[in-house]
């Protein structure tokens, strides 16, 4: 077995270009009329109302391309703008609409159709890996999200 730090250096190279291969090709298979972008703004906004910037900030894209994409999902009908009433009238609050809800849950049922589809095609071995994997890395994610702002 390889030392831990061969493993490190293993998972640390190796994870986020496997995994981001990996949505680029399940996307990809998917179609449809949103794009990985719009489907992530909607994830975000599925844990409530965001104001721009801060949109802008969490999916680290700049303040005037989360405009337009705002603008294109509002014309859609998945997300409404509205202005905050207290304080500064100038903040706008971007929400999540009934449409854009199902649409994030139409999205992820077709994404956990077509991937569940190729996971029946692995050994058994395989997929009970790939769950420990995936609890491995809902660790990972709590980690960081709980690590201090200086070590990000």
């Amino acid at each position: 077995m390889p030392a831990r730090s061969e493993q490190i250096e293993y998972v640390s190279t190796e994870l986020l270009p496997r995994a981001a291969l990996l949505t680029r090709l399940l996307v990809r298979q998917l179609g449809g009329e949103l794009s990985r972008t719009e489907v992530g703004l909607l994830k975000t906004l599925s844990g409530g109302a965001r104001r721009i910037t801060e949109l802008a900030e969490l999916e680290g894209l700049a303040q005037p391309t989360i405009t337009i994409l705002i603008k294109q999902l509002e014309e859609q009908g998945l997300v409404t703008r509205t202005r905050q009433s207290s304080g500064d009238g100038r903040v706008v609050l971007v929400d999540l609409t009934e449409s854009g809800s199902a649409a994030l849950e139409e999205y992820r049922a077709r994404l956990r159709a077509v991937l569940g589809a190729y996971l029946a095609e692995i050994s058994d071995e395989q997929v009970e890996a790939l769950a420990t994997a995936t609890e491995a890395l809902a660790q990972l994610v709590d980690v960081l999200q709980q690590a201090p702002a200086a070590r990000r």
